[in-house]
């Protein structure tokens, strides 16, 4: 079954895609959660006149995206958590954390475009940063120990 996605759905694609999908998931869920339409004929030229008038607008925000990445660079993010004694954290550093330390340094991401690996001790991880269908940076997340004062 072949649909338009009408927004981006992780690990699927993103808006304005035309996928093949099963027809259960495309019927059930998609189309009636207003994800996605089916890739009619009439809905393929509407979508094609809508990606002529918005290819401007795209590369713009492609560019933004860019500066963004430029501007978030080489930045580190750390995070202190509760550690026990083997070095492990208790808890979990989540996309929210990382989303409210970038924060602090002054760069606004929301916390659904982070994905971050599952972190279970002290040390440095990577985290992706999805800013735009073509650009994705890699940002350095340190995690510490909270000190015992």
């Amino acid at each position: 079954m072949e649909i338009i996605l009408k927004t981006d759905i992780a690990g699927l694609g993103y808006k304005n895609d035309i996928l093949d999908v099963k027809p259960g998931y495309g019927r059930n869920y998609l189309i009636p959660q207003g994800f996605a339409v089916l890739a009619t004929g009439s809905n393929k030229k509407i979508l094609a006149e809508n990606l002529k008038q918005a290819a401007h607008k795209a590369e713009k925000l492609k560019a933004d995206a860019e500066a963004l990445a430029a501007e978030i660079g080489d930045t580190q993010v750390v995070i202190t958590m509760k550690v026990g004694e083997s070095g492990r954290i208790f808890g979990r550093v989540t996309s929210i954390q990382i989303s409210d330390a970038l924060a602090t340094k002054g760069i606004a991401i929301d916390r659904k475009k982070i994905t971050v690996e599952d972190i279970k001790f002290v040390g440095d991880y990577k985290a992706t940063i999805d800013l735009h269908k073509e650009v994705k940076h890699q940002l350095n997340v340190s995690v510490v120990a909270e000190s015992e004062d």
